[in-house]
């Protein structure tokens, strides 16, 4: 039995993670999906205080609570900032780290350097309120942005979106051990879409895995395509 620990990126929630979590516990596996500060049904926790390291925290404190380790610790997108992070903080809990169609940074490293063009985007959508910088909003971001197109999955996700402060995009990834952390097994799980428009550095980074797996699907692999997602979560809890 592995355990795993899934963080879902910008704008989501655990509940992104939904499909692939039940056939991954069908398979007699233990699976936490965590909801950062501020986002999806904690939404209402939402203030100027948070950002990546409060989100690093989220899950490092889920580690600690559920006296969790040996964990397969999986990030999507931002989540792969996430979960950088906690490797840092909680080595010592973590058998492997996976990144879903993620970021892949360096110490000193913001979301907005590792994916400049998305982060361009986003920023563009900033509103503010109650003093927080607010992006990604669910009516100027659209499922299909994601890459989810099946009729069913744009209701379903659009009802469950909601906007990300822009503090933890912008914020520096700051790692104490990163040396360390890059002696974890490490797992890149790829979309073709991304692939395709990821220029030499990205394309590196996204590449630089012990196993780099592709899956032909858009960003939101997790809900597109979660059966390919679960047996490639499995194939690793067998090595």
């Amino acid at each position: 039995m592995a355990t795993f620990v899934l963080v879902h990126g910008g704008g989501h929630g655990g509940w992104c993670y939904q499909k692939v979590a039940r056939r991954v516990q069908a398979a007699g596996h233990v699976v936490y999906a965590p909801t950062l500060t501020g986002l999806g049904e904690r939404a209402h926790l939402v203030s100027p205080a948070v950002d990546l390291d409060m989100h690093i925290n989220d899950v490092v404190q889920t580690l600690v609570y559920e006296n969790l380790s040996d964990v397969i610790l999986a990030g999507h997108s931002y989540g792969g900032m996430v979960i950088t992070g906690v490797a840092d903080r909680a080595r010592e809990r973590i058998r492997r780290l996976v990144y879903l169609d993620a970021a892949h940074p360096r110490n000193g490293d913001s979301l907005c350097d590792v994916a400049p063009e998305q982060m361009a985007f986003a920023r563009h959508t900033i509103r503010v309120v109650n003093g927080v910088e607010l992006v990604l909003w669910p009516d100027s971001i659209q499922p299909e942005f994601f890459g989810i197109s099946d009729p069913a999955d744009v209701v379903w996700a659009a009802e469950r979106f909601t906007p990300h402060p822009w503090k933890c995009f912008t914020q520096m990834l700051i790692l104490q051990d990163e040396a360390a952390v890059r002696r974890l097994p490490r797992t890149n799980i790829n979309c073709t879409e991304s692939l395709a428009r990821s220029n030499a550095e990205a394309s590196h980074r996204q590449l630089d895995a012990e196993h780099a797996w592709e899956i032909d699907t858009g960003h939101d692999l997790m809900i597109t395509e979660p059966e390919k997602v679960a047996e490639m979560l499995l194939r690793l809890a067998s090595l």
